[in-house]
């Protein structure tokens, strides 16, 4: 069993020492904008996203424990239905029973498909497990008090992309993409609590999903907080304002960020006054899918051939799906 170590903080303050090189040179010559209303602003922005997301990415990492310890892969398996539809239909529900970030989903999965889980049934799990439970639910609907449609769009999008997706792999693809290099892990979750217990085994992962995920979730929301601040509201609302533009610029930003899907519901709503609900939805639901640590992720578990291709499913199902239901919401 890992140990957890002090310097597991040491990536959260990984986006802060970025900011020393330009507090050393910048600020001497702009001392004044420590008593601006810029530096209120990015303080307010700041704290406010962190502090309400934080407690999402802690009650996410909890259940991600608890389910790799004490829940055996051999048990997902086994539940998983022989008909190609029903199969899928179980995979896109079962992150409501199983609530798995997606920076634990990829090394879940891939145990999975080492125990004889198919490939579509992994991806669509892949794909709506991040998205479709409990936890991302709450948070997004928390988010978007004014605006409850925006959750239940958002979980909607997500059954239809991993359907769809999920249908479109068990047609088109009939030999086993996984790399052949992928070397079968040692050791299962919910055996390294062996030694030093299961409960401790529990807080010890979770320390690590926790400290793992609030690197990435402090970065999303001090870039989001300097866009908000220093980017002139009019050049958002020029970008917002076009139809293409603002949908392209919400997914890139989503792929870019790499939140995890119990937080960025709350970076989405600080975007709300400047985007249409549609490109909103597209940030949300393509950010757990695909994001830069994912695809990452997903380049060591599948030949770049089948990776890229998936990309490409990913991105081009959401765009659709998110226009289609902009009319709606």
């Amino acid at each position: 069993m890992t140990s957890f170590s002090p310097f597991k903080m040491l990536p959260l303050l990984l986006p802060a020492a970025f900011l020393i090189i330009p507090v050393v040179l910048w600020f001497p010559q702009h001392r004044e904008l420590l008593d601006s209303a810029y530096l209120y602003t990015f303080k307010t922005g700041f704290i406010g996203v962190l502090l309400e997301a934080l407690p999402f990415v802690l009650a996410g990492a909890l259940l991600s424990s608890v389910i790799g310890v004490f829940v055996p892969d051999e048990t997902i398996t086994r539940w998983i239905p022989r008909r190609v539809l029903p199969a899928l239909l179980f995979a896109c529900l079962l992150g409501v029973i199983f609530p798995i970030c997606e920076c634990g989903m990829i090394p879940l999965v891939r145990r999975l498909l080492r125990k004889g889980m198919p490939l579509h049934v992994g991806i669509a799990f892949i794909l709506s497990g991040p998205i479709l439970n409990p936890i991302v639910f709450s948070a997004t609907l928390t988010a978007f008090r004014s605006h409850p449609g925006l959750a239940y769009a958002r979980m909607g999008l997500a059954f239809a992309v991993s359907l769809i997706i999920g249908l479109i792999v068990y047609t088109t693809v009939k030999r086993s993409p996984l790399r052949l290099s992928m070397q079968r892990g040692d050791e299962e979750l919910h055996h390294e609590g062996l030694n030093g217990g299961k409960l401790a085994a529990v807080f010890t992962h979770a320390a690590d999903d926790f400290f793992e995920m609030g690197k990435y979730l402090i970065f999303g929301c001090l870039l989001t907080s300097l866009i908000q601040t220093f980017v002139v509201q009019s050049s958002l609302a020029s970008i917002g304002g076009r139809p293409l533009g603002s949908y392209l610029f919400m997914m890139g930003f989503a792929f870019i960020l790499s939140l995890c899907s119990t937080s960025d519901a709350f970076v989405a709503s600080s975007f709300a006054h400047s985007f249409p609900s549609g490109s909103l939805l597209a940030f949300m639901v393509l950010g757990p899918m695909l994001d830069f640590k994912n695809a990452m992720m997903l380049m060591s578990l599948f030949k770049t051939r089948f990776a890229l291709y998936l990309f490409f499913l990913i991105a081009s199902t959401v765009f659709t799906g998110a226009i289609l239901l902009s009319g709606w919401l």
